[in-house]
C-alpha cells in the first residue's frame, strides 16, 4: 500500500510513464515529449498536483525515495510545472544536494572555482527562496573563494539560528515545501487570475538531475530559439555562456557568447560547431513533432549536450501570427488550428502602433484601456488646440474631462485621447475606436484644469500643455516621455490568416463608418458593407455646425426647412462618396439620432459667439438654450422622436440619400440604400416615418423620372422594441440591435458615468464584467434573443444584426451566431478582429 502511494505521488518521466498536463503540468509533459524524441534529457521525476497540494498542507512526500532515482550522491534542480505554461510559478532552484562533503569532492574533480561557484549559488538561492532571508545579506561575488562560501554559511546560521542543512533529503524537502506554499499564497493566486488561470489551479514540480555547466572541458549553459520573438520570422536567437548555469547567459548578456557567427564577438557556432549543429537539428525536430516553435534550454557538460527544458517561444501577437501561418503553410498544423491559435483580440496589436514590450516604461497615470494602440504626442486640453497642432504637423494627445460630439474634429486631429471620466461605451471610447485612435478613459486620479491647461497627477506632479507623453490605449496607461514603439504589421501573414477565417465563418461582418476615411479603412479590412453610418457626425464641421444652429433657432417649420436646404447638397455629397467607396456593398444609414442640445455651446464664450453669428441678443440665445435643457436628454427628444416632431430633418436627409442614389444610377451605378430609424419603441413610430420617407421617394420618382428603391429598418435600442419586435418587424426589411443604448436602458446605467463605480461592482461580484465591454448574455442577451425570435417569426425575410460596440467582440459574435443573426457591425479597426472571431465561433461549435 505504501509503495502504491509513493508511485502516485511522483513518477519518473520516461517514454511510457503516465504523465498528463492535467495532473503533472505542461513542463512535465513537454519533457516526456522531448524524451520520446530521443533528446538528451537528464533523469527527471514529476510530482503531481495532488502531491504538491499535500506538501503545502504540511504532508511531506517521501523525498528519500525521490532522490533514489539520482544515485548515491544526488545533485538536482526543481522547477515548477503548472497546467498552463503562461501561469507562472516559483523560480527554479538549482544545485540541491550541495553540501560541505559534496563541495570537497567537487573541488578535487572540477576545480576550486567551479565548486565554490556552485555551492555559493545554492546557499544564496536556498537562503532567499527557502529560508526567506534578505537577498542583500548575500552580495554577488564574481569569482568566489572558499572564504566567501564560509562567510555565506556563517550568515545563514546567524540569521536562522540553525546550520545550513547538510543532507540532500533535508534540502529537497525544504525546497519542495517552499515552492508548494509559494504557489498557494495570496499574491500568487492573484497573479494567476490576472493571467487567466483559475485561482485553484494546481502546480506540479519536476526534480531533475543537474547538468552542471561547469568543468575543465567546454561547459556552460544557454538558450536557443529559431524565430525572432518580436517579428516571428525565422532567425536563430539566444545566448550561450561558458562556465554558467540556468539562464545566466540571458541575465548576463555582456559576458555571454552569440549563438551564430557574429562580427560583434565570439559565438557558440565557432566554439562548438558540432553541438551547435545538433541544437539546430533538435530545433527542427521539435518544430515538426511538437508542432510549435520551441525555445530550448541546454547545458554543455564537459563537451556533452543536455537538454534541460523546452518551452513555447515567448512572442508578441504579431510574431504569433507569423509563426502559426508558417506552421500551417508547412503543413505542420492545419489551417483551422492556426486560426484557433490566434486570439481575436490580439490582432489589435498588429493594426496599431504599440509600445515596445521590451522597452522601459514610466507610468504617470492609468485608466480604462478603451481603444487599442499607442501614440506619442504633446498634451493639449482643447479640440481647437489639437486641430491647430495637427495643421502644423505636430502630434498631440487630447486631454479632456470627457468628450462631446463637438470634440470629434479634435479627436480626428489628435494621435490619442485621454479622459478623466467615462467607461468602455462613453463618447470618447466609442469614437476613438471608430477612428482607430488610442484612448484611455476613466483616469479618475488625474485632475484637469482646462483654463490653466494642465493636469495634476495622483502623486502631485503637474503636466502642462506641450509636454510629451506616450498614451498606451492597449494597457490603459499614460507613460512619461516618448516610449520606444513598434509599427503596425498588416503584411502577408495577417492577410493570409484573415483569408482563411473568411473561408470558414458563416456570419457577416460590416463596419460602423461615418466618414469616407472610415469607409476606406473598412474596405482595406474587407468589411462586407456599412452596418451603421451615424449621420449626426457629419454636422460638426464649422460650416455645417452654423447651419445646424440656425435650424435649431428657427421659429417656424418653413424657416427650419430653409436652413436645412443649405445642408442638403453637403449631405448628398457625403452619401455619394460613401456609396462610391463601398462600390455596391450595402450601406445602412441611420437617420439623425442625438438630442439637438449637443449642437449648442455649453460655455459663456460659445454663447456669445453664437449670438454674434445669428445676430441675436445673448440673452435670447441663452434663453433658447435653457428652454431646450432636458433632465435626461439621452432619454428625451432624440431619434425617431425628433424625426416625428421636427420632420424637416429626416426629410432633408432622406432626400439627400435618394438624390445621391439617382445621380449614381444615372452614371450606371445601382445603389439600394438601407435607411435606419433610431431609438424606435413603437410600431406607430415606424408607420409615421415610413409614410413620410415614401412621400419623399415618390416626389423624386415623379420629378426626376427615376427609379428609387430602398430598404427600411429600425435600430432596436429600447427594451420595448425588443419585446414588440413581432409588430415592428412587419414594417421592416431589417432590424439592427444597438447594444450600447440597449445595455444602458436595460440596466438603467449611464454609459458615460458608469466607469466611476464599475470596477468596484465587478470586483465585488455585482456584475461579472462591465456590461458595456462584455455583452450581458443573461439580461441584455435575453432581449436580443427575444427580439430576434419574435422578429423572425413575424417576418421570415427580415435581416438581423448587431451594430453596437459589442459587435466586434468574440463572445458577442458567437452569441449572435447562436441567435441566428445575419451579421455584426463594428468600428473599422475591429473588423479584422470580428472576422477572426466569427471563424472561431464556427470552429468552437465544430460546424
Amino acid at each position: 500500500m505504501l509503495k502504491q502511494l509513493t508511485f502516485k505521488a511522483f513518477t519518473e518521466i520516461t517514454r511510457t510513464a503516465t504523465i498528463s498536463v492535467g495532473q503533472h503540468g505542461g513542463r512535465a509533459k513537454c519533457l516526456q515529449r522531448l524524451i520520446r524524441l530521443d533528446m538528451p534529457v537528464p533523469t527527471t521525476v514529476a510530482l503531481s498536483f495532488e502531491t504538491v497540494r499535500r506538501i503545502a498542507q504540511g504532508k511531506m512526500t517521501d523525498v528519500a525515495a525521490i532522490l533514489d532515482f539520482f544515485g548515491e550522491a544526488p545533485l538536482v534542480s526543481v522547477r515548477p510545472s503548472a497546467e498552463g505554461t503562461d501561469w507562472g510559478g516559483p523560480g527554479a532552484i538549482l544545485n540541491i544536494g550541495m553540501t560541505d562533503r559534496r563541495h570537497a569532492v567537487m573541488v578535487q574533480r572540477r576545480g576550486e572555482d567551479a565548486a565554490n561557484a556552485i555551492y555559493l549559488r545554492f546557499i544564496h538561492t536556498y537562503a532567499v527562496q527557502v529560508a526567506h532571508l534578505d537577498a542583500e545579506l548575500f552580495p554577488r561575488v564574481p569569482r568566489p573563494g572558499r572564504s566567501d562560501v564560509a562567510e555565506a554559511l556563517r550568515i545563514f546560521e546567524s540569521e536562522t539560528d540553525e546550520p545550513f542543512p547538510q543532507h540532500p533529503a533535508e534540502q529537497l524537502a525544504g525546497v519542495l515545501r517552499s515552492m508548494a506554499r509559494a504557489w498557494e499564497g495570496t499574491s500568487a493566486r492573484l497573479l494567476r487570475k490576472a493571467r487567466g488561470a483559475p485561482e485553484e489551479a494546481g502546480l506540479g514540480l519536476v526534480v531533475q538531475r543537474m547538468a552542471l555547466g561547469v568543468g575543465a572541458d567546454e561547459s556552460g549553459a544557454g538558450v536557443m530559439q529559431f524565430v525572432d520573438p518580436t517579428t516571428g520570422r525565422g532567425q536563430i536567437t539566444g545566448r550561450y555562456m561558458s562556465q554558467a548555469q540556468g539562464r545566466d547567459a540571458l541575465a548576463l548578456k555582456h559576458a555571454a557568447l552569440y549563438l551564430t557567427r557574429d562580427p560583434r564577438g565570439p559565438s557558440l557556432e565557432e566554439l562548438a560547431p558540432e553541438i551547435f549543429d545538433r541544437l539546430v537539428g533538435l530545433g527542427d525536430l521539435a518544430r515538426a513533432r511538437l508542432r510549435e516553435e520551441m525555445q530550448i534550454e541546454f547545458v554543455i557538460q564537459e563537451g556533452e549536450l543536455a537538454v534541460i527544458d523546452a518551452v513555447r517561444v515567448p512572442r508578441t501577437a504579431r510574431a504569433n501570427v507569423e509563426i502559426v501561418v508558417a506552421l500551417a503553410r508547412d503543413r505542420i498544423i492545419p489551417r483551422e488550428e492556426a486560426l484557433l491559435r490566434v486570439p481575436p483580440r490580439s490582432l489589435n496589436e498588429l493594426m496599431h502602433w504599440q509600445v515596445d514590450p521590451a522597452a522601459p516604461r514610466a507610468v504617470l497615470a492609468g485608466g480604462i484601456a478603451a481603444s487599442p494602440g499607442a501614440a506619442v504626442g504633446r498634451l493639449v486640453f482643447s479640440s481647437t488646440r489639437a486641430q491647430a497642432l495637427a495643421a502644423q504637423g505636430e502630434a498631440c494627445i487630447l486631454v479632456k474631462r470627457e468628450t462631446s460630439p463637438d470634440d470629434v474634429r479634435g479627436m480626428h486631429a489628435a494621435r490619442g485621447v485621454l479622459t478623466a471620466k467615462g467607461g468602455m461605451s462613453s463618447h470618447a471610447a466609442v469614437i476613438a475606436r471608430g477612428l482607430g485612435v488610442p484612448c484611455v478613459v476613466g483616469a479618475g486620479r488625474i485632475a484637469i484644469d482646462r483654463r490653466a491647461r494642465e493636469m495634476r497627477l495622483a502623486d502631485g506632479r503637474i503636466l502642462r500643455e506641450g509636454e510629451v507623453v506616450t498614451l498606451d490605449g492597449s494597457a490603459g496607461e499614460v507613460l512619461e516621455g516618448a516610449a520606444e514603439m513598434l509599427e503596425p504589421s498588416l503584411g502577408e501573414a495577417f492577410q493570409t490568416l484573415l483569408g482563411w477565417a473568411d473561408e470558414i465563418r458563416d456570419i457577416g461582418v460590416r463596419v460602423n463608418a461615418d466618414t469616407p476615411e472610415d469607409a476606406r479603412i473598412a474596405r482595406t479590412f474587407r468589411a462586407e458593407g456599412i452596418g451603421l453610418c451615424r449621420t449626426e457626425h457629419m454636422f460638426f464641421d464649422d460650416d455645417r455646425l452654423t447651419v445646424m444652429r440656425e435650424m435649431i433657432f428657427a421659429d417656424a417649420p418653413e424657416d427650419r426647412a430653409d436652413a436645412l436646404r443649405q445642408l442638403l447638397p453637403m449631405q448628398r455629397e457625403d452619401f455619394t462618396r460613401l456609396f462610391e467607396i463601398m462600390e455596391g456593398l450595402p450601406v445602412c444609414i441611420r437617420l439623425f439620432d442625438p438630442p439637438l442640445h449637443e449642437f449648442l455651446p455649453s460655455d459663456r464664450q460659445g454663447v456669445v459667439d453664437l449670438a454674434n453669428a445669428l445676430g441675436r441678443p445673448v440673452s435670447d440665445v441663452q434663453a433658447r438654450i435653457d428652454s431646450m435643457t432636458e433632465f435626461n436628454p439621452m432619454l428625451g427628444l432624440r431619434g425617431v422622436r425628433l424625426g416625428i416632431t421636427v420632420p424637416e430633418i429626416y426629410e432633408m436627409q432622406v432626400q439627400a440619400i435618394f438624390e445621391a442614389v439617382i445621380a449614381l444610377g444615372e452614371a450606371g451605378t445601382q445603389v439600394v440604400p438601407e435607411i435606419m430609424l433610431p431609438l424606435v419603441s413603437a410600431q406607430r413610430e415606424v408607420e409615421i416615418l415610413q409614410s413620410r420617407i415614401e412621400q419623399v421617394a415618390a416626389r423624386l420618382r415623379a420629378g426626376r423620372d427615376a427609379a428609387v428603391s430602398y430598404r427600411l429598418g429600425v435600430m432596436v435600442e429600447t427594451p420595448r422594441a425588443a419585446l414588440k419586435a413581432h409588430a415592428i418587424a412587419e414594417l421592416c426589411a431589417f432590424m439592427s440591435f444597438g447594444t450600447n443604448d440597449l445595455t444602458q436602458m436595460t440596466y438603467g446605467l449611464s454609459r458615460d458615468d458608469a466607469g466611476r463605480f464599475m470596477q468596484t461592482y465587478v470586483h465585488q461580484g455585482v456584475f461579472r464584467e462591465d456590461p458595456f465591454h462584455v455583452l450581458d448574455k443573461e439580461g441584455v442577451g435575453e432581449l436580443l434573443r427575444i427580439g430576434a425570435e419574435r422578429g423572425r417569426r413575424a417576418n421570415g425575410r427580415i435581416v438581423l444584426s448587431i451594430c453596437g460596440e459589442h459587435g466586434g467582440t468574440a463572445d458577442s459574435i458567437a452569441f449572435a451566431r447562436d441567435c441566428g443573426f445575419d451579421y455584426v457591425s463594428c468600428s473599422p479597426f475591429r473588423v479584422p478582429v470580428a472576422r477572426l472571431a466569427a471563424a472561431h465561433a464556427v470552429l468552437a461549435r465544430g460546424s
